[in-house]
This record gives structure tokens, C-alpha cells and sequence, in this order.
């Protein structure tokens, strides 16, 4: 043990420590042999720095001088490993659930050695880690970000995820196992006249959240694995009915939460809000909405409504109503106060008008239309809105 220490602090004077690590299986595209799917067995977020020593002090010279690390696993690396981890080998054996970085190089071990060694079919296993964060170079990285974000490691929009559309493939996914268009087009009459067609789930660039994340807390509820996408952040007590709901990559909740709508890439929302059916947040991805939207605490966004600005805490949306940057809202004089006491940035104006974007992020505020004229209207929320505890 003492050994293990001692390489491990030599190895620190010379080197940095990394934001992450892994060990994974990555599936490679029939034709380009691109990767396509990056499934990680160990995933080490700031943490376990003595395994990124015994892994990292066996790749090639110069490797650790980039940012990024993809190095291919093969019988060198693992026999390396395996020395280097010697004084925790025996208990990692005698206990599966121990060291859970030897435990996934001695499974890589095993299925190499099935195989001579040899990489399966369309497949590699490989050490992929990365220092700073900054714009991903490479699909596996951001895979990675992807990952640390649906495992509740990092809150969303803290990731440089710049440029990330770029690093993917647009495939056909069945169940697990991606297929290059390009392949199955080429191959079709063969694979279905052999019956080996595979049932097509859907076509996207990235996998969904249950095909990669076991929920990090057990009172999550997900009731239709459509919906949400890898890179979707859920915190304990969330759930998410069935039918017009969606969580995209970068985007979750802060807390307890019902969602029935959208919650679009970038959205944040806060603890205790319920997104009605078929209500919509606006992303950041397309449209033209550029600053990335949050919804705060006990919020309550009605039945297909549109949100397009931030909403403080105790906001309530009215169903069927678009608020957005630029929709214009009356607001009488005491409203005006009232919602001045609860926000000291408020500015009150004297016509009684206001624009979406002037009231964006302000607390206390009950977006609703006239039924008799349908002029919109910004009210003081008076009611105290609580998610039924029994449900989360």
C-alpha cells in the first residue's frame, strides 16, 4: 500500500490531475468504423486520482501533454494496469463491488482474451479522460460531458459543450446498438431476407437517458424512455408523464418536479414547479432565443402554454397563453408595487405596460389572458402552489 502511495505522489510532481476518466466500450460504425456509441463501465469525476495514475503512466510519451486522451485498450495497457494495481488485486477479486476501476480492466481482460485479444466486431474498448473543460475535440469527450450531466456530476449549462452537434453521427438506433445509414441501406436486401433486420427505435445523433443512466436517485420516475435524451440533468424526486414531455441534453431540474411539457435544451427549472401538458419552455438550439431560459422555485406553467423568459419563484403561467420577450403585458399600479417589494430590480413604468423581457426572472407573477378581451395581463400571484408530495 505504501508502494501504491508512493508512485502514485511521483506521478502528481510531474503531471496534473484530470477533471475525468473512464473506462468504456465504444461501438464503431459498420463502414466508417466511427464511433458512434461510447457506453462508460467506470466513470471518475474529479475523484480516484490514484487510478488515473496506474492508467495514465502506461500510455504512449507525449500523450498526456493534450487535453484530451482516447487511447485504445489493448494487452500492454491492461498488464500494466494490473502490476500497478497489485497490492488491491486480491480484494478486488474476492469482492466484485470493490475498486471498481481494477474490476473494469480485469472484465476488459476477459473479454479480450476470449478474443485473442483482438477487438470484437465494430467494437473497441478504450481510456478516455480529459483535463480542462473546454470545446470537446473529440465524440467520446463529449460523450463523457453528456454523461456527468444525466449522472447529476454537473449542474446544466456548467459544460463547455460548444460545437458538440458536430461530433456525432446521425444513425438508426435498435435498442442499444447503432447502425450506420449508409450500412443498413447497402444491406438491406441481405439482412432482411436472412431476418436479421434490425427493429429501428428511432434516428437521432444521440442515445436516450435510460439507455446509458440508471436513475441516480430511486424516486425518479421516467414513464416513457422516449423523452429523454443522455445529457438531460434529474434531480431527486422528478417525474415525467407520459405523452407531450420531453427533457433535452443540457438541460433538468433543480429539484422535486412534475413535468407533462417541454423542457428544452438549457432550461433550468427549479424545485417544486410543475410543467403542465404540452406546455412548451424555449431552448437555445433553434428559433432565435438566444438566452438560455430558467423557471424557479413552486412554479406552475398551465396546460400548452409557451414560456420564452425567465420566470422568478411562485410564477404562474395561464394555459394556453404564449409569454415571450417580446408579448406586452398591463400591469395596474398596485400590481406594479406589489411585485417592486417582492423585486428590487423592477422598474415601474407610468403608462403600465411592459414587455416579456422586462419582467424576465421576476418573482410573484401571474401571467394571465382577459377571457372577455384577451388582452394579456401580469397579475401578483397570491396563491401558494406545492407539488403533491405523494406523487415525488
Amino acid at each position: 500500500m505504501d508502494k501504491f502511495k508512493q508512485f502514485v505522489d511521483e506521478f502528481y510532481k510531474g503531471n496534473k490531475k484530470p477533471k475525468f476518466f473512464g473506462i468504456a466500450r465504444v461501438s464503431l460504425g459498420q463502414i466508417s468504423k466511427k464511433p458512434l456509441n461510447v457506453s462508460f463501465a467506470t466513470f471518475n469525476w474529479e475523484e480516484n486520482f490514484g487510478s488515473f495514475a496506474v492508467f495514465a503512466s502506461g500510455l504512449p510519451k507525449g500523450t498526456l501533454d493534450q487535453n484530451e486522451i482516447v487511447h485504445n485498450i489493448d494487452r500492454d495497457f491492461i498488464l500494466h494496469a494490473l502490476a500497478k494495481f497489485d497490492p488491491y488485486l486480491k480484494e478486488a477479486l474476492n469482492d466484485r463491488q470493490s475498486h471498481k476501476n481494477i474490476q473494469s480492466i480485469l472484465k476488459v481482460q476477459e473479454i479480450l482474451a476470449a478474443n485473442n485479444f483482438a477487438n470484437p466486431r465494430d467494437t473497441s474498448f478504450q481510456f478516455i479522460a480529459f483535463y480542462e473543460d473546454l470545446k470537446p475535440q473529440s465524440m467520446q469527450v463529449a460523450f463523457a460531458k453528456l454523461y456527468a450531466l444525466s449522472l447529476g456530476k454537473a449542474k446544466p449549462r456548467s459544460l463547455n459543450l460548444e460545437s458538440i452537434f458536430g461530433l456525432f453521427e446521425n444513425v438508426a438506433w435498435s435498442k442499444n446498438t447503432p447502425y450506420e445509414l449508409a450500412y443498413l441501406r447497402e444491406n438491406e436486401l441481405a439482412l432482411k431476407l436472412k431476418g436479421n433486420y434490425p427493429a429501428v427505435d428511432f434516428v437521432d445523433k444521440f442515445p436516450r437517458y435510460l439507455m446509458h443512466i440508471i436513475p441516480p436517485f430511486d424516486n425518479i420516475r421516467l414513464l416513457d424512455s422516449a423523452n429523454t435524451r443522455l445529457g438531460a440533468s434529474l434531480a431527486s424526486g422528478y417525474t415525467q408523464m407520459p405523452g407531450a414531455s420531453y427533457v433535452n441534453f443540457n438541460a433538468g431540474t433543480l429539484g422535486a418536479c412534475m413535468n407533462e411539457g417541454r423542457i428544452s435544451s438549457s432550461v433550468i427549472v427549479g424545485e417544486g414547479s410543475d410543467i403542465g401538458g404540452g406546455a412548451s419552455i424555449l431552448g437555445v438550439l433553434s428559433g432565435g432565443n438566444s438566452e438560455p431560459i430558467s423557471i424557479g422555485k413552486n412554479c406552475l406553467l398551465g396546460a400548452n402554454s409557451v414560456t420564452g423568459i425567465s420566470l422568478g419563484d411562485g410564477c404562474i403561467v395561464d394555459a394556453g397563453i404564449a409569454v415571450l420577450a417580446g408579448s406586452v403585458f398591463s400591469m395596474d399600479s398596485k400590481t406594479a408595487k406589489e411585485i417592486k417589494s417582492m423585486n428590487a430590480s423592477f422598474v415601474v413604468k407610468e403608462d403600465g405596460f411592459y414587455k416579456g423581457k422586462e419582467l424576465s426572472g421576476l418573482s410573484g407573477i401571474h401571467f394571465r389572458m382577459d377571457s372577455k378581451t384577451g388582452a394579456m395581463k401580469a397579475l401578483t400571484n397570491s396563491k401558494v402552489f406545492a407539488l403533491n408530495k405523494s406523487l415525488h
